[in-house]
């Protein structure tokens, strides 16, 4: 374990991303903050320190456990990453995916003028 590491190279140890560059990125982009604030990549990680990470729709948040700076198995990171999202925010994202996408046939194509009017219909009520 490592008593200093960075919140990019943290949160890319612990599988939250696939990529270190796309922590990093997502770190630039304002989508990272720690207590409200948003932080660069480059900001140290402490313990107990809670991680919010914006991912629309939603915002997930992380306990850190413990640190390492070097990638882990699933299995492993578990010991050092708490999800501690907020169930209203899961709920949220269920809904999402649930209602907020129409399912269409493979080879379908795009709909008709009438289809599109049904289909506005429906969601309307």
């Amino acid at each position: 374990m490592d008593d200093k590491v960075r919140v990019d190279k943290w949160m890319w140890a612990v599988r939250i991303f696939k990529t270190r560059s796309m922590a990093a990125d997502a770190c630039k982009k304002g989508k990272v903050s720690i207590g409200g604030v948003t932080i660069k990549p480059s900001r140290e990680v402490k313990l107990n320190e809670k991680i919010d990470i914006r991912v629309p729709p939603i915002i997930r948040s992380y306990r850190v456990k413990a640190i390492s700076g070097k990638r882990m198995s699933a299995k492993l990171a578990v010991d050092f990453v708490e999800d501690i999202t907020a169930q209203d925010q899961l709920d949220l994202l269920n809904a999402t995916k649930t209602y907020g996408f129409e399912q269409r046939q493979r080879g379908a194509g795009r709909p008709t003028k009438l289809e599109r009017r049904l289909i506005d219909k429906l969601k309307k009520g």
